[in-house]
């Protein structure tokens, strides 16, 4: 599986490259092909932890973002098939994903998977559509659907139906407004994305075309691996199978649950993603409860982390598997699980607080509490801050915010904030600030107030 714009995380493959030759060796080639259509090295985001955030990115330079996603998943793809022997039965990306899936299955070569990629991005520079965007819903496809037409905004579309339980609609910035608005008032969870445009809307029609006619004066190859397609809705059947996905990239959804349904029926059981973050992974396994996921790179990790992971996924994981690569994001050191809550016991804000501050021990309390501090202070219902929600990519947390709670969280366990110049938003769940809180040095009795330290967001 492979995932699409959310899938960033600065320095995802730094670890990974310490001991992992093939990692360094890729990412070289990467950037000679970024060099040849005018972008700049990837691996500058990808082994660099203090490179710029997912949110810095998306404003500032995405075509920069872009890149970095296409040089992650293929250098992912690359090290899990050449190194760990993955032999995937069928390939299946995810909007953008889709377009690394056609590279990794063998139609494009890397120079010209990464002209596809800044291809795209030319294309919206020629032909800038109207302003639009994307809100994420925390109601199925077909539940959406009804809202749209309770509402009469026909000009918001269905983009993608990520799972039982989300999907997301896109259109002009004014109707989605409305739209936005309206299912808050309904109770539903409705969350602007942090993107430019109305991706996957007939509002980029225009894009559509100009990309396509970049992309036909690529080369193209025979295909290696099968690939699926959630957007074109079925198996890629040679070059005109290709250059209908390349011209509905940007106007048709995502139907994501669909597709691993139908992949699921076929007999495809593990499916491994490609690349930073596991967001995919977590959508597979809300839509077939029990089915075997795998995401190596959740965490920036190194490669005995990786080749544990795929270890984990049980006997047969290498034959046969479905791929899509995963999130990076350091793991914490293990950490020992308390015997018992110090505090009032009840769980929640200031529960496992005791004396010394012992209570960061306790993971699940720990979680519990930052939940409910987030949930208080960003006006979020609790059940949305999972503890592997992504704080930016899905929440749409900017790094001051994340670095304001963060430092109230240390407060309340009476703990000294990292030094500064740390980068919080590294830690980008409440399960992986959990762990950092469980790092951090007790304050001193009369250093209180040192939780209001600088640190870098």
């Amino acid at each position: 599986m492979f995932p699409g714009q959310g899938a960033y995380l600065p320095g995802a493959l730094a670890p990974l490259a310490e001991d992992e030759p093939l990692v360094r060796e890729t990412l070289r080639v990467l950037d000679r092909a970024a060099g040849r259509v005018g972008r700049s090295a990837p691996s500058r985001l990808l082994l660099d932890e203090d490179a710029p955030s997912l949110a810095e990115l998306v404003v500032r330079s995405p075509a920069d973002l872009h890149v970095a996603l296409f040089a992650a998943e293929m250098t992912l793809f690359r090290l899990l098939t050449e190194r760990h022997g993955l032999r995937p039965t069928v390939l299946i990306g995810h909007s953008f994903g889709e377009l690394v899936a056609l590279t990794a299955a063998g139609v494009y070569g890397l120079d010209d998977g990464m002209a596809l990629v800044a291809a795209r991005d030319d294309a919206f520079a020629e032909c800038p559509p109207g302003e639009g965007g994307m809100v994420a819903l925390a109601v199925s496809a077909s539940r959406a659907a009804g809202l749209l037409t309770g509402l009469g905004e026909w000009e918001v579309t269905l983009a993608a139906d990520n799972g039982p339980r989300q999907c997301v609609v896109s259109g002009p910035a004014a109707a989605l407004e409305r739209v936005r608005a309206a299912a808050e008032t309904l109770g539903i969870g409705a969350t602007r994305l942090r993107v430019p445009y109305a991706f996957h809307h007939r509002m980029l029609a225009g894009v559509a075309d100009d990309f396509a006619r970049r992309a036909a004066g690529l080369r193209t190859g025979q295909a290696r691996h099968v690939l699926h397609s959630a957007i074109l809705g079925r198996r890629l059947d040679g070059p005109d199978g290709v250059a209908d996905l390349v011209a509905a990239h940007l106007v048709r959804p995502t139907r994501f649950t669909e597709a691993v349904r139908r992949l699921h029926a076929d007999g495809v059981d593990l499916f491994v993603e490609c690349g930073p973050r596991g967001v995919l992974s977590d959508l597979v396994e809300a839509t077939v409860p029990g089915v075997r996921v795998v995401a190596p790179l959740r965490r920036r990790v190194g490669g005995r982390s990786v080749a544990d992971a795929l270890a984990g996924a049980g006997p047969g994981a290498l034959p046969g598997a479905v791929v899509s690569l995963p999130p990076p994001e350091r793991d914490p050191a293990p950490l020992p699980r308390a015997s018992r809550v110090d505090g009032d016991g009840d769980g929640g804000p200031g529960a496992g607080v005791g004396a010394g501050g012992d209570g960061v021990r306790d993971r699940e309390a720990v979680i519990e509490t930052l939940r409910s501090l987030y949930a208080t202070a960003l006006g979020y219902p609790p059940e949305v801050l999972t503890e592997d929600a992504d704080l930016e990519a899905d929440l749409g947390v900017d790094s001051i915010k994340q670095t304001e709670l963060f430092a109230q969280a240390a407060a309340r366990y009476g703990r000294t904030l990292p030094a500064e110049g740390s980068r919080l938003t590294s830690y980008t769940t409440l399960d992986a600030l959990a762990g950092l809180l469980a790092t951090l040095p007790a304050q001193d009795a009369g250093a209180h107030g040192a939780g209001t330290r600088e640190v870098s967001a």
